[in-house]
């Protein structure tokens, strides 16, 4: 790949996962008006992002044209109406998702601009890394719509795309008896590192009109819930050139710690 991931610290990726079908909102019964554009500025001045994506007060009143826009169209993927917010959901689109997409959408503005014209441009990898259960599914699936709509091309991919297959995963526990952490999947350990490894760098290379490749996708529900790779028929296809992939997951960027600082923790976390 080239270079390394950039990281944002920070629902299923079902086969075939489309943004047809977006996560719902379930809205407030406490709406918040939007009465105009300066209470709404200065609500977004008073988010906690702002600061930490370089966004001083004038910067976002220069650009107070491109959050508008980008938050209607968010509400509009929520199903939400943007003039009637609650304060919870106006706070998860101007405090939270608008921010993280400006901020990658620097980055990839920032990436493009090292090479010359002419050039191919990998796509830049934007890792999203936070807790399970956190919402990272839904926050990457509103960054890849406003990529869309915004006339860049993006896809996204999990780590949870990348968990061993039913049989591989079958052979890990047999080869482990006794050890918990790798009876089923989700621990360090049961993902195929090798063939996410490849398919990020297939991915990156996708840099021209015409080229295509299709991306994995996992089935959680399969053997009664154990899981298995989705068969390759029904994952969706991505087509270059490339400008962004987005790749989400618990336990991105971590790094690994000497052996007996593991095992001093728990010893079955040695494979």
């Amino acid at each position: 790949m080239d270079g390394n991931p950039t990281f944002l610290p920070c629902p299923d990726h079902s086969p075939g996962r489309s943004l047809a079908a977006p996560p719902r909102i379930t809205p407030s019964s406490s709406p918040a008006l939007v009465t105009s554009v300066q209470d709404l500025y200065d609500f977004i001045c008073s988010g906690p992002l702002v600061d930490r994506i370089g966004y001083t007060k004038e910067k976002i009143a220069e650009s107070i044209d491109r959050w508008l826009r980008c938050g209607g169209q968010v509400a509009r993927l929520f199903r939400l109406n943007e003039l009637q917010l609650s304060e919870a959901e106006k706070a998860r689109i101007y405090h939270f998702y608008i921010p993280v997409f400006l901020w990658c959408e620097d980055q990839v503005i920032e990436h493009r601009a090292k090479y010359n014209e002419g050039d191919e441009i990998p796509p830049l990898v934007i890792g999203v890394s936070a807790p399970q259960g956190s919402g990272k599914t839904t926050l990457v699936f509103a960054l890849n719509y406003l990529f869309q709509v915004a006339g860049r091309k993006s896809t996204v991919l999990s780590i949870d795309d990348f968990y061993l297959t039913a049989k591989e995963q079958n052979e890990l526990r047999d080869r482990n008896p006794g050890n918990a952490l790798l009876e089923l999947r989700g621990n360090a350990g049961s993902h195929d590192l090798q063939f996410s490894v490849e398919t990020l760098e297939s991915l990156t290379k996708l840099t021209k009109e015409g080229m295509k490749m299709k991306v994995p996708r996992y089935n959680k529900s399969a053997f009664g819930g154990r899981g298995d790779r989705a068969d390759p028929s029904v994952w969706p296809e991505v087509e270059g050139p490339l400008e962004v992939i987005l790749f989400e997951g618990w336990m991105l960027g971590f790094k690994p710690l000497p052996n007996e600082v593991v095992k001093a923790v728990d010893p079955q976390v040695i494979l």
